[in-house]
Formats: structure tokens, C-alpha cells, sequence
């Protein structure tokens, strides 16, 4: 099951379901308590979305961010999560954080520490312009979502308004 972040302009959230429906097919999506953020779980492997979501003319879909996994979004919880999937890391990384609806939690703070941890643990180089791997962390609310992507598995999308 590969889970997926997609973020739309807030009031085109019922384009960036359908569009998801028609790029995935077999999907389930659900809006979030934040304006312009959905969730969709779809049995494809994370490179099938991907490459099926690349190759799709949207005209809502901003940004899609696969996910490995959910914890509480408690620091503890995160921390052994990335630690969990950081071991996969070969090359040089960067840690990315968004923080919504979660006032204990910086992202900031996030990205320093967890950097530090994994640089500490593993001995990876850091590069925050180019890096081989972006670890990142979705808080929404009481929930985390963190994944470990290669170069290109975060995908951007030009949309206009």
C-alpha cells in the first residue's frame, strides 16, 4: 500500500480527488482538515504512482510526497521512525518538514535535530541544495507521515489559480 501526501489550491480539492482517481485508478482519497491537503492510499508500488502521477496533464495537483509510514507525531515517535528508514540512505540528504495543526512541533526543529541524529547515527553527508535522498516529515494534526525519497520521488506540479 504506498500512501501519498497531495496538496491542491485550497477549493480545488474535488479536482485534485478526481484527478487522483484518473492518474491512480485503483485509489482511495480523503480530504484532511487542512484546506488544499488530501491523503490517498493506493495499492501501485510507490515507483507505479509515481511514474503514473509524472505522466499526468494536471490541472490541480501541486505537489505529491510519498509516504512510508504514520506515527503519533510526538518527537519521540518521528525520531525512531526516521532512524528506521534512514538505514536505506546511500549518498548525500536532506531532512524537509511541514508542520499543520500541531502547535508542540517546529518544523525547523524538526529538520536541525533529526539532520543531526542521522548524520550522528549513520554518517551521512548533508546537502540541502542537491541531495540524494529528502527525508520528510508531513505533521497533520496527531499524525506524522515520514518517508525517505530518492532524487525526483517528490513530485511538483505548475498549477495556475
Amino acid at each position: 500500500m504506498t500512501v501519498l501526501i497531495a496538496t491542491v489550491p485550497q477549493g480545488r480539492e474535488g479536482d485534485g480527488i478526481l484527478e487522483l482517481e484518473w492518474a491512480l485508478g485503483e485509489v482511495r482519497v480523503k480530504g484532511t482538515d487542512w484546506g488544499g491537503v488530501l491523503l490517498a492510499e493506493t495499492p501501485l508500488s510507490k515507483e507505479g504512482a509515481l511514474r503514473r502521477l509524472g505522466e499526468f496533464e494536471t490541472q490541480a495537483i501541486q505537489r505529491v510526497v510519498p509516504l512510508d509510514e504514520f506515527v503519533p507525531a510526538k518527537w519521540e515517535e518521528i525520531e525512531e521512525a526516521v532512524l528506521r528508514l534512514a538505514g536505506e540512505i546511500q549518498g548525500t540528504f536532506a531532512v524537509r518538514a511541514k508542520v499543520r495543526g500541531n502547535k508542540r512541533i517546529s518544523a525547523r526543529a524538526l529538520e536541525v535535530k533529526l539532520g543531526s541524529l542521522i548524520v550522528e547515527r549513520f554518517g551521512l553527508p548533508v546537502n540541502l541544495t542537491d541531495p540524494d535522498f529528502t527525508v520528510v516529515i508531513e505533521v497533520l494534526g496527531k499524525r506524522a507521515g515520514v518517508g525517505v525519497l530518492k532524487r525526483g520521488e517528490l513530485l511538483r506540479f505548475e498549477v495556475k489559480d
